[in-house]
C-alpha cells in the first residue's frame, strides 16, 4: 500500500524477543485463510479460521511470551514544513512538558493543532527513553494503548492484558504525542493509566482534561504571522497589498487553513498585479475552489466526500477515482485546504465535508467500494496492519452499504477484514467489525456469516476476559454451526467454549465484599497461572464512554451486593451492539428438527433451579436488536453460567449434543421471545438448566436493554413486527419524519452502529420508542435538568427466565457534550438500592447523526 512521500517514521530497538519466561498470561492466534502468522494475548492459544471460526486452546508456560523493552523508541510524523507564527505556542508546549504534563493542545478545526503537534513531536527534547506520535481518530482507547506498547517493547504478535500492560509500561518514560484526541476526559485518563509513567501531550477541537496538567488554547495567527503565512504560499511579497492582506487575516480570524485556500484563489490582474480575494468571501471559498477544479480531483473529492473523515491510502484513490497519478492529485488538493495529508493517506478536511456533500449528493456506489476493498482485504499479501490502518474507512463502507439496502456487501467486507484486525492486534477494531459484521448478516438472511460472526464474537470475548459472555456466544455458536451442517465449526466453538467458567457450587453470586471470578479477582486460570484481568471493551465502564483497557468488565458498574440471591440489570451503558439501523432481530431461532434427536443432558449435572442467581433488568430498554453479548457491554462475571462438568480444562466437548434446552427453559421460557432461540438452547449447552437460562437472559438484557424500549425480535415474530413499530423502524424513519437535531431530539448512534431515535414531545422534554424486553411498546420520557437529560426506568427480577416482579427503578441521564455532536449515557442504581446488584450500571457514548 503506498503511503504519503513525507513519512519518516522510525524505531529503535532490540531484535525480537526470546522464550518466555512466564509473566502473565497470553493468548497466541494464527489466522489462517486471508491472514497468517501468530500473535498472543491472555493465556489461549487461538488459531483464527476464516471459514469455520476460530479454534483454541491453552499456551503452555513455556510457550509465553517474553517482551524485551527497546532501548529508545522514535517513532515520529511525517516531515512537514515548520509552523509559522508559533513560536510562542511551542515555548509554552515545551514548558508545560518540562513540569511534567499531560498536556492539551485544543482550539476549532483549520487553526493548526496537528501542525504545531507534529512540530513538536520532531523538535522538542524527547522523554528520557524516547518519543511516540499516533493519532486518535476514529480510533478506541484499547488499540492505541497497544499501539504504545508495541512501539515500546519487541515482541511478535503479543497483545497484553491490561493489568499487564501497565506492569510492563511501568517506568517507559516517553512523551506520547497524540492527534486527534476527542472525546470526554475519561478516555484521555484511560490511556493516560495504560501508560502510567509516560508523558501525553494530546491534541483536540475541546478542552476536556479540566484541572489536570495544562491546557493550550490555539487560536488563530497574528496578523505579522498571517501575511507571512500568505506571501510563502503565494511565493511573493505583498507589497502595495498590505492593508487588503491585513483585512483578508482578520476576516479569516487567522486560521492557517482559511488563508491558505485564499491564497490558492488570489489572482493576477490584467496589469500583473495581485488580486485577494475580498474578506467578505472567507466562508464561501470552498464553493470558489471547488469551481476551478477539473474532473480528476471532483472525482476524488466524491470519493473521500463519502468516507467522511476516513482516510485512505492513494493507491486505492487511484483504482476507485480512476486517477493515474492519485499522489500527485491529492497533493494539489491539500495544497489547496480541501484535503489533508495523514500517515496512511489522505482524507477531507472537517470543514469541507459538509460542502463536498452538497455538491455531490450523489454517494460513490457502494458496491464498487465494498468490492475493492473486501476484495484488497482478502488478499494474502495485504499486511494485517494495513488493514487496520484503514478501519475507518471500512466502516465508512459498511455505513455505505446499509444506507444503499445492501447488507451483503457489508457481511462481505466484515468477513474479509475481520481476520486482518484480529491478526493486527486491534481488538477494539475487530470487535466493532464482527458487531456490524453480525448485524448485516442477519438482515441479509446470510446464516453462515451469523455463525461465523457469532463465533468470532466468543473467541473475542473469550480472550479479551469477558468469559461468561463468551460461553453464551460460543454456546449458541455450536447450535449455529450444527443447523448448517458444518461440523467443523460446531467443533472449534465447542472446544472454545469449554475455557468458559464453570458454574459456582452454589449456583449463586458472591457473597459480599467477595470479588468473584469477573468481579476484580486475579481468577485462577485452566492452567493455572492467574488471569490479571482483560482488557474492557469499548463503553464498558462508567469511566470510559468509548474504550476500556484497564476495567475489568463487571467491577466499576457495580454496586455493593448485600444479599447475595438478588442481582439486577440496568440498562447497559451502550446502547446495543453491533446492530446498524434498521437492525431488528437477533439470529434465527432454532430449528427443532435439528435439536430434537439430541441427547438430553444429565439431570444430575445441571445446577439445582433454587440456588440460581436472580437477575434483573430495566423494562423499557432501546436496542439496535444487535447480538446479545456482543463486545463492548458490561455483564455479569459472576460465575452463575454453567458449562461442561469438571470445569474449563477438560477435553473438547462433543459439538453433536450442544443444541438440547434445558428443562423448562424451551421458547416458552424468559426472553425466548426477545432473544434468539438459538442463544438459549446455546445457554443450556454450555452446562446447566437454571443457571444456564440465568445468565443468558441477563446476559440478553445487559447487550441490549439501554433507553427507551428494546428493539429485539426473533425471526418468528416477523409478522408482529410489521405491525408495531421498533426503535430502529423509528430511527430508519419508517413511521414519522425524522425530528430535527434540536437538544436532545434527533437521531444518535452508538458505538456499535445502533440509531436511536428522539423527539420533542415539550419544552426540555424527549421521548424515545421502543418495543421492551416483556414485549410491550414503551415510551421513556427523558426531561432536561441543567445540562443532562434525566429518566428512570423499571427494574424487574428475571431470574427465572421471565419478566418477574419489579424490583425498583434505575436512573438514566444523557448530558450533550461540548460541540452538540456527542453525547454521554450515564446509569446508574438511585442511592438506597441496597440489596440489588446492578451488572450493566455505567456510561457510553452517543454520536449525532441527524
Amino acid at each position: 500500500m503506498e503511503q504519503p512521500e513525507d513519512l519518516d517514521r522510525t524505531t529503535a530497538g532490540h531484535t525480537p524477543d526470546g522464550p518466555g519466561d512466564g509473566n502473565g498470561p497470553a493468548f497466541r492466534v494464527d489466522i489462517h485463510g486471508n491472514a497468517t502468522g501468530p500473535v498472543i494475548a491472555g493465556h489461549h492459544n487461538v488459531v483464527v479460521d476464516a471459514h469455520h471460526g476460530s479454534t483454541v486452546t491453552l499456551l503452555m508456560e513455556g510457550r509465553r511470551p517474553r517482551p524485551v523493552r527497546r532501548d529508545r523508541v522514535a517513532l515520529l510524523p511525517g516531515r512537514r514544513r515548520p509552523p509559522l507564527g508559533r513560536e510562542r505556542e511551542l515555548a509554552a508546549l515545551a514548558d508545560a512538558l518540562a513540569a511534567g504534563g499531560p498536556v492539551q493542545l485544543w482550539g476549532p478545526a483549520g487553526v493548526g493543532k496537528s501542525t504545531l503537534l507534529r512540530h513538536a513531536a520532531r523538535t522538542l527534547p524527547p522523554g528520557p527513553d524516547g518519543v511516540l506520535y499516533l493519532s486518535a481518530a476514529h480510533r478506541e482507547t484499547g488499540d492505541l494503548a497497544q499501539e504504545i506498547f508495541e512501539a515500546c517493547y519487541d515482541t511478535t504478535g503479543y497483545l497484553p492484558s491490561a493489568t499487564e500492560l501497565r506492569r510492563l509500561m511501568t517506568g517507559v518514560r516517553i512523551t506520547v504525542y497524540v492527534d486527534g484526541a476527542g472525546g470526554d476526559a475519561d478516555r484521555l485518563r484511560e490511556l493516560m493509566d495504560a501508560a502510567p509513567d509516560a508523558t501525553f501531550v494530546f491534541a483536540g477541537r475541546n478542552r476536556a482534561l479540566l484541572g489536570e496538567g495544562t491546557s493550550l488554547g490555539l487560536k488563530g495567527l497574528e496578523t505579522a504571522a498571517a501575511q507571512a503565512l500568505l506571501e510563502s504560499e503565494l511565493g511573493s511579497r505583498l507589497t502595495g497589498h498590505e492593508r487588503a492582506a491585513a483585512e483578508l487575516c482578520a476576516a479569516a480570524a487567522g486560521a492557517p487553513l482559511l488563508l491558505l485556500r485564499a491564497a490558492a484563489l488570489a489572482r493576477e490582474d490584467g496589469t500583473g498585479g495581485l488580486v485577494l480575494p475580498r474578506p467578505g468571501t472567507t466562508a464561501e471559498l470552498l464553493p470558489l475552489l471547488l469551481d476551478q477544479l477539473d474532473a480528476e480531483p471532483l472525482r476524488v473529492l466524491g470519493l473521500l466526500a463519502t468516507l467522511g473523515e476516513a482516510d485512505l491510502a492513494p493507491g486505492h484513490i487511484g483504482a476507485l477515482a480512476g486517477v493515474p497519478d492519485p499522489s500527485a492529485v491529492c497533493g494539489r488538493l491539500a495544497g489547496l485546504g480541501l484535503l489533508a495529508a495523514t500517515d496512511t493517506g489522505y482524507r477531507c478536511t472537517a470543514d469541507a465535508v459538509g460542502p463536498l456533500r452538497q455538491r455531490f449528493p450523489a454517494p460513490f456506489p457502494a458496491e464498487r467500494l465494498c468490492v475493492h476493498l473486501a476484495e484488497w482485504a482478502a488478499l494474502p499479501d495485504t499486511p494485517p496492519a494495513r488493514v487496520a490502518e484503514h478501519a475507518p474507512a471500512l466502516d465508512a463502507a459498511l455505513d455505505l452499504a446499509e444506507r444503499a439496502g445492501r447488507p451483503d456487501l457489508a457481511v462481505r467486507v466484515a468477513r474479509a477484514a475481520a481476520p486482518a484486525l484480529a491478526r493486527a492486534l486491534r481488538f477494539d477494531a475487530w470487535g466493532r467489525m464482527l458487531d456490524r459484521g453480525r448485524a448485516a448478516a442477519e438482515r441479509a438472511g446470510d446464516a453462515g456469516s451469523v455463525a461465523y460472526f457469532t463465533h468470532e464474537q466468543g473467541v473475542r470475548s473469550l480472550v479479551t476476559g469477558r468469559r461468561v459472555v463468551a460461553g453464551v456466544l460460543l454456546a449458541e455458536a455450536v447450535v449455529l454451526w450444527r443447523q448448517l451442517g458444518d461440523q467443523q465449526g460446531a467443533d472449534a466453538a465447542a472446544g472454545a467454549q469449554q475455557f468458559a467458567p464453570p458454574a459456582p457450587a452454589d449456583g449463586g453470586a458472591s457473597a459480599p465484599g467477595d470479588l468473584g471470578p469477573g468481579d476484580g479477582a486475579n481468577t485462577p486460570s485452566p492452567d493455572g497461572v492467574a488471569d490479571p484481568g482483560p482488557a474492557t471493551d469499548p463503553g464498558t465502564t462508567a469511566s470510559s464512554p468509548d474504550a476500556g483497557l484497564s476495567t475489568d468488565p463487571g467491577t466499576t458498574a457495580h454496586s455493593p451486593t448485600t444479599d447475595p440471591g438478588i442481582t439486577a440489570h440496568a440498562p447497559t451503558t451502550d446502547p446495543g451492539t453491533a446492530a446498524g439501523p434498521g437492525t431488528t432481530g437477533h439470529s434465527p431461532a432454532p430449528d427443532p428438527g435439528a435439536t430434537a434427536h439430541s441427547p438430553a443432558p444429565d439431570a444430575g449435572t445441571a445446577p439445582d433451579a433454587g440456588s440460581a442467581t436472580h437477575g434483573s433488568v430495566p423494562d423499557g430498554g432501546l436496542s439496535s436488536g444487535s447480538q446479545s453479548g456482543a463486545s463492548g457491554h458490561p455483564v455479569s462475571h459472576d460465575g452463575g453460567f454453567a458449562h461442561q462438568p469438571g470445569g474449563g480444562s477438560g477435553p473438547v466437548p462433543d459439538a453433536s449434543g450442544t443444541a438440547v434446552p434445558p428443562p423448562a427453559g424451551g421458547e416458552s421460557a424468559g426472553l425466548a421471545g426477545s432473544t434468539a432461540g438459538g442463544t438459549q438452547a446455546g445457554a443450556a449447552a454450555a452446562g446447566g438448566a437454571s443457571v444456564a437460562t440465568t445468565v443468558m437472559t441477563v446476559l440478553a438484557v445487559a447487550a441490549a436493554v439501554t433507553i427507551g424500549g428494546v428493539a429485539l425480535k426473533n425471526h418468528q415474530e416477523s409478522q408482529e413486527r410489521e405491525a408495531t413499530p421498533t426503535v430502529t423502524d423509528l430511527a430508519r424513519g419508517r413511521s414519522t419524519p425524522s425530528p430535527s437535531a434540536t437538544g436532545l431530539a434527533g437521531t444518535w448512534q452508538d458505538s456499535r452502529g445502533g440509531m436511536y431515535t428522539f423527539r420533542e414531545a415539550g419544552p426540555g422534554v424527549y421521548t424515545v420508542t421502543g418495543r421492551s424486553m416483556c414485549g410491550e411498546v414503551l415510551t421513556t420520557r427523558f426531561t432536561q435538568r441543567g445540562s443532562g437529560y434525566y429518566a428512570t426506568q423499571p427494574l424487574y427480577d428475571v431470574s427465572g427466565g421471565s419478566c418477574g416482579r419489579r424490583l425498583g427503578y434505575v436512573d438514566t441521564t444523557i448530558t450533550i457534550l461540548p460541540g452538540g455532536s456527542t453525547a454521554r449515557l450515564v446509569t446508574a442504581l438511585p442511592s438506597g438500592a441496597g440489596q440489588v446488584r446492578c451488572y450493566s450500571c455505567g456510561s457510553s457514548t452517543l454520536t449525532r447523526r441527524s
